[in-house]
């Protein structure tokens, strides 16, 4: 009994053990097919499936059709550019931007060629109307008796030094032999030419900037109100200072527009073909630095004032070589083809040139509608009648072109290749320069009128009737000069506390004007108090770190500093 119970636990232990062997295989199995299933499922990466359970037969095969699957998910394989809308939408923005510069940068460009062209006409035409005026009104004061205080006009004092330093300046270009000059450059070899062009361009950046101190300095010093403390050497040494610059000017735009010429008349252009070179070499080095918007605007007026240059120094060339042949209009025919290659490439520098900035520091290409307007805001505020500065004088200033050295030498050319004899001669003479007076009050007219334009299309008409500007303070006096205001009590307003455009137009000197809240944190920051000491030793913080305060554009002339160089 007890043999037949033990025989039957065994036997059900066996059963157990059997079923729990099936069980493990039957999981195991499960496990295998799954992995399996696992392995089957895998992405494919370049044509390989990762399965282990395979024959070398199979394996090989599968290694044969990879290639082709390469291939074949080379040549099907897609991607959505939506994916990445941003990007692609700003790359197409920059194209079209690209695509107006060439328009929105001729606009400037005639706009400020005629304001040249504006100015030049005002030296031959109203100026020595104006100082006409003048000399009557000084010589009939002692007959009529003094009207008031001043025996003449600032204006008045300005437009008579100008035309007497445009009088002595013409004598004094008597003494130079063009054609001396002419035949002394033509013997040098086309490589010391095109170094010494290049020494003049770079030589008349230095002229025009630092002859326009000279004349401002003249002006005021003979124009100064004579209550102050003299703080001046005199108006005669200042006098002869403007003298001698204008001279030395006109010579160096002389031997310019001598290169010019020599280049004009070589046999193989080489010469002329370098010159233009130089253009291009123009846009290695401007195109690949940074540049903010103020810096932009500083060489859109350069490049105004280097074009209304040229123009004038290929009208000289032409008119020198017509008169070398007796003014035969054949040998015009001549020239033109050259006349047109040089313009041309001058104007598709610049449009390169702008294009490739803009694109480069992302600036829009409506910024150039920014600086039409700054322009003509210039043109507008000199027009008012507390004006404090003649248009001429501001466009000298906003772009570096100073009129009365290229003026100058005009005027020597033509009297030297154009001879008037007879009655007719005089005739022909008074008739042309009624001409240049209608054309310069209609220009002045056209030009008036699109500047009203772009002034009240940008919003402007505010700032004709601000306070006029105080000088900036230098760096190492601005702390001084924060200190000084913030001890004058609340109620008193600061002499030279506050701070505007450039352009904004003056109010009397007699009465003092009230305190004003600056409108701007550029100008809170360059000459305004602040009203706690706390917040202006934050922003002399802010000062040292930044090197210069940002400006707005009306602040900016052809000779500031914004952070980079000057074109």
């Amino acid at each position: 009994m007890a043999d037949s119970i033990a025989a039957g636990l065994v036997d059900e232990n066996d059963t157990e053990n059997e079923d729990k062997e099936r069980e493990k295989r039957l999981f195991s199995g499960v496990k295998k097919t799954e992995k399996q299933a696992a392995a089957s499922d895998l992405t494919e990466t370049l044509g390989f499936y990762e399965r282990k359970a395979q024959c070398k037969e199979r394996k090989s095969n599968v290694s044969d059709l990879s290639l082709v699957r390469f291939i074949s998910a080379e040549l099907t394989r897609g991607y959505f550019l939506e994916h990445n809308e941003a990007k692609y939408t700003e790359r197409r923005e920059r194209v079209y931007t690209c695509l107006r510069i060439p328009k929105e940068l001729e606009k400037l460009m005639m706009f400020g060629f005629f304001l040249c062209l504006d100015v030049f006409l005002y030296v031959f035409t109203l100026l020595p109307l104006r100082v006409l005026l003048a000399l009557i009104r000084l010589l009939t004061l002692p007959c009529c008796g003094l009207s008031g205080s001043r025996i003449l006009q600032p204006a008045q004092v300005c437009d008579v030094l100008k035309g007497f330093i445009m009088v002595l300046c013409y004598f004094m270009m008597h003494y130079v032999d063009y054609s001396m000059m002419y035949h002394l450059i033509r013997g040098q070899s086309v490589i010391k030419l095109y170094i010494i062009y290049n020494m003049l361009e770079v030589a008349d950046r230095l002229f025009s900037s630092f002859g326009q101190d000279i004349l401002d300095a003249l002006y005021w010093t003979a124009t100064e109100p004579k209550e102050r403390k003299r703080a001046h050497i005199g108006v005669i040494p200042h006098f002869f200072m403007a003298v001698l610059y204008v001279f030395l000017h006109a010579i160096l735009i002389m031997v310019q527009a001598t290169t010019l010429n020599v280049a004009f008349n070589s046999h193989n252009k080489s010469l002329l073909t370098i010159m233009m070179s130089n253009n291009f070499v123009e846009i290695k080095g401007s195109v690949f630095k940074k540049f903010e918007k103020n810096n932009l605007f500083q060489m859109s007026n350069s490049d105004i004032k280097e074009r209304f240059t040229n123009y004038t120094l290929l009208l000289i060339v032409c008119l020198r070589n017509m008169e070398q042949f007796s003014w035969n209009p054949d040998h015009l025919w001549v020239l033109f083809p050259d006349v047109c290659m040089v313009i041309a490439s001058e104007i598709a520098v610049d449009v390169v040139k702008h294009a490739f900035i803009t694109k480069f520091n992302d600036i829009t290409a409506d910024v150039y509608s920014e600086y039409r307007a700054s322009l003509a805001f210039d043109l507008v505020s000199s027009r008012q009648k507390n004006a404090y500065t003649d248009y001429s004088d501001s466009v000298s200033r906003r772009m570096g072109f100073i009129p009365l050295p290229l003026a100058l030498l005009l005027i020597r050319v033509v009297t030297s290749s154009v001879k008037i004899q007879g009655s007719l001669s005089i005739v022909c003479v008074v008739l042309f320069y009624l001409g240049m007076i209608t054309l310069k009050v209609l220009n002045s007219i056209v030009l008036l009128g699109k500047s009203c334009m772009y002034v009240k299309e940008a919003n402007m008409e505010e700032k004709l009737f601000q306070n006029p500007p105080s000088a900036a303070p230098s760096r190492g006096s601005s702390r001084t000069h924060r200190t000084k205001h913030t001890r004058e009590p609340p109620g008193e307003p600061a002499e030279e506390g506050m701070s505007a455009s450039v352009t904004t137009q003056p109010t009397q000197r007699d009465e003092c004007p009230a305190p004003q809240i600056p409108t701007s944190e550029s100008d809170q920051f360059l000459t305004t108090p602040d009203e706690s000491e706390e917040k202006s030793l934050i922003q002399d913080d802010t000062e040292l770190k930044h090197g210069a305060p940002k400006k707005d554009l009306l602040e900016i002339d052809r000779f500031t500093i914004c952070g980079n160089r000057i074109d």
